[in-house]
C-alpha cells in the first residue's frame, strides 16, 4: 500500500482507534463505512478546497482599491498553501512532481486559451504571464493534488488497467486536441469514444475502512468530473476568470464543458502514474486489507 505521510498515520491511528467501536455488519457499520469514504475524500480536496475557499473570500472581502493586486494576493495565497502543504508534509516530495507537472501543463493550456479566446481573467497584477494569472496553475496542481492522495488514502487497484503506453498515446492526443480543434475539426466525440474502448474493462478496487468496493473506471472519471464541474461553478462565481457567455453577468458553466473534465481526467491519471504505477488487486493487498479489518 502507498505509505501515508507522517500526519495521515497519525489521523489514521487515531481514527482506527475511534472507530474500534464500530460493529463489523448492520447499518451502523454501513454508515460508519459512508462517513470514512467521505472524510478521506474531504482529505484528499485539501489542497483544492483551501484554494477554492481563498478565491471566495477574496470575492467577497478582498478591497478593490487594495495596493496589492488581487489575482497577486491569490497567487501568492496559492504559493503558501502549496509551501504549507509540503513543509508539514501533508504531501511527499515525490508526489510534488506531478503536481508541478500538473501546474506546467496547465499553464501551457492557460496560455493558449486566453489567447483565443475560450476564457478570461481579470488583467490586474504583474504576478503573470501574458494575460494569464500565475495563480491559474495552481487549480491543475489542486487537481493533481486530488489524485496522488486519493491513490494513497484509498489504496488503489486496478483490474484489467490497459498498457501504459496505451493510456499515454491517448493522453497525448487528447491534449492535443484542446488545442487544435481551434483550426481542424474537434475530434472530442472521437476521443471520447476511444476512451470508452480503452478503459471500458477497467475495474477500480478502493479500501474505505474494512472493506473494499468495486467500481468501473469510466464511472469514477465521470464522478470526478463532476466535482470539478461543480467547483468551477464556484470560481468562475467568484470571478477568478469567465467564460464569454458570463462576461455580462455570471451563470451555470455549460454542462458540455463535463466532456472536457472527463477527457482531462485521462491526461491527469497518466500523469498520476507516472508517480503510482497502477497495480492489480494481488494476493498480498488482500492479505494485507485482512490483516487490517482482524486487528479491529
Amino acid at each position: 500500500m502507498a505509505r501515508f505521510t507522517p500526519v495521515e498515520q497519525s489521523i489514521d491511528a487515531w481514527a482506527n482507534r475511534l472507530l474500534l467501536r464500530s460493529p463489523a455488519r448492520g447499518v451502523r457499520a454501513a454508515v460508519d463505512e459512508f462517513l470514512v469514504f467521505g472524510a478521506k475524500q474531504a482529505w484528499a480536496c485539501i489542497f483544492g478546497a483551501v484554494l477554492l475557499a481563498v478565491l471566495i473570500a477574496a470575492r467577497l472581502w478582498y478591497p478593490d482599491s487594495a495596493a496589492l493586486a488581487r489575482n497577486d494576493a491569490l497567487t501568492l495565497a496559492a504559493v503558501i498553501i502549496q509551501i504549507v502543504m509540503v513543509a508539514t508534509r501533508l504531501e511527499t516530495l515525490r508526489e510534488l512532481r506531478v503536481i508541478v507537472l500538473f501546474h506546467l501543463v496547465g499553464t501551457g493550456m492557460e496560455l493558449f486559451k486566453t489567447d483565443v479566446g475560450s476564457w478570461s481573467y481579470a488583467a490586474d497584477g504583474i504576478l503573470r504571464v501574458g494575460a494569464v494569472p500565475l495563480f491559474s496553475g495552481f487549480m491543475y496542481a489542486a487537481v493533481g493534488s486530488y489524485m496522488v492522495r486519493v491513490y494513497r488514502l484509498f489504496d488503489l487497484r486496478f483490474d484489467r488497467y490497459p498498457r501504459r503506453w496505451i493510456t499515454a498515446v491517448v493522453a497525448s492526443v487528447i491534449y492535443l486536441n484542446f488545442f487544435s480543434h481551434h483550426f481542424i475539426w474537434d475530434s472530442r466525440w472521437v476521443l471520447l469514444a476511444v476512451v470508452v474502448v480503452v478503459f471500458g474493462r477497467s475495474v477500480m478496487h478502493f479500501r474505505v475502512f474494512r472493506r473494499t468496493l468495486r467500481m468501473p473506471l469510466l464511472l469514477g472519471f465521470l464522478l470526478v468530473a463532476v466535482f470539478i464541474w461543480l467547483a468551477e461553478n464556484l470560481a468562475t462565481w467568484s470571478n477568478a476568470w469567465v467564460y464569454p457567455n458570463q462576461q455580462d453577468g455570471w451563470e451555470l458553466v455549460p454542462l458540455t464543458k463535463l466532456v472536457s473534465w472527463f477527457l482531462l481526467m485521462i491526461i491527469s491519471v497518466v500523469l498520476v502514474a507516472w508517480v503510482y504505477p497502477p497495480r492489480p488487486p494481488g494476493v498480498a493487498a488482500i492479505a494485507g486489507q485482512k490483516k487490517i479489518a482482524d486487528s479491529l
